[in-house]
């Protein structure tokens, strides 16, 4: 099979030569322009083969695109907040509707379109997107606290923002589509568990306007859904309209990869430790990935719960495909 056929038959809970395999993770020097990270995601595709690409972009770039403030960093971490842009339940409901084709949202779809360029004939390509719950709540600070008390004190001005947010992701979403996207990686980030909120704050605040973002790419083939942290919600949004789930199985009170294919019907992206695969030996890597397999998962990508170090060694990455067959 090649990557693509692989991937799609994975899809559909068909026979595969062996299981698709993909990584991904950050290289913090090089996500501020659309040809550094395009040139970046492109060289690691070809040193590490995987099965899709998932372009993973700078994690800030949403709030960015609404006003927050980052330093630049000097070394492999995140940008740290200079400034959040929204104080208020009141100055929420006011945000702005930007064009998505501008900004930080027009950079990503320019980076896309030439990884598409580059290697979008042999391999599927999905576009990084957070969903609205989390560009709001980042907007004002880095504690899920600050927008939970806001939802308390003003519903009505937190639901208006997130409509107003809703309705530029959707647009941004269907425009990764059109650049060339097989899909979109829905990721719920801070607030897909139940450390920050429970299940009917989510259901209120948290469903409505993801459905509506993935309404926009319905037909798209290769949606997935990333349920981020331990204690994850993934029980609560397994029905979610998406081609696969992804998730950390070896997260604090997470469902394994059975339990996800047995909630969702859907493939499910996971099997290797994200917070041990820059350390642990490749043996223990590699046991990780023949576990996984071992499971016997329809549908099973073998991947990451999540991004893993810039430090990985390629020793790791490689002993995580060769068990993977």
């Amino acid at each position: 099979m090649n990557r693509k056929e692989r991937v799609r038959a994975a899809l559909a809970g068909a026979a595969v030569d062996r299981p698709p395999v993909a990584t991904w993770g950050h290289d913090f020097f090089r996500e501020h322009t659309p040809e550094d990270l395009a040139a970046y995601t492109v060289e690691r595709y070809r040193r590490d083969g995987d099965d899709l690409i998932k372009l993973n972009p700078r994690a800030t770039y949403y709030y960015e695109a609404w006003g927050n403030r980052y330093d630049r960093p000097d070394t492999q971490r995140q940008p740290r907040l200079l400034h959040a842009a929204i104080a208020s339940a009141a100055e929420l409901a006011a945000i702005p509707e930007i064009d998505p084709t501008t900004g930080p949202f027009g950079e990503q779809t320019a980076a896309l379109r030439l990884v598409m360029a580059e290697a979008g004939a042999e391999v599927d390509i999905v576009q990084t997107l957070f969903h609205p719950l989390s560009v709001a709540g980042r907007l004002m600070g880095e504690d899920t606290a600050i927008l939970r008390r806001a939802a308390r004190e003003d519903p009505a001005a937190v639901h208006t923002g997130l409509a107003t947010i809703t309705r530029v992701l959707a647009r941004y979403a269907a425009q990764s589509i059109a650049a060339g996207a097989a899909g979109i990686f829905f990721a719920t980030v801070d607030w897909g568990t139940t450390d920050a909120a429970d299940a009917g704050f989510y259901r209120e605040f948290g469903r409505p306007y993801d459905l509506q973002v993935l309404q926009a790419v319905r037909d798209a083939p290769l949606n997935v859904l990333h349920v981020c942290r331990d204690r994850n919600l993934l029980p609560l949004l397994a029905g979610y309209p998406v081609a696969a789930i992804n998730w950390d199985t070896h997260g604090a009170e997470n469902v394994s990869l059975a339990e996800g294919r047995r909630l969702s019907g859907k493939a499910v992206m996971g099997g290797i430790n994200q917070r041990t695969i820059a350390t642990a030996p490749p043996t223990a890597i590699a046991e990780q990935a023949r576990a996984a397999v071992a499971a016997g998962v329809a549908g099973l990508f073998i991947t990451p719960g999540c991004a893993i170090a810039p430090s990985t060694p390629a020793e790791n990455i490689a002993a995580l495909r060769g068990a993977a067959g």
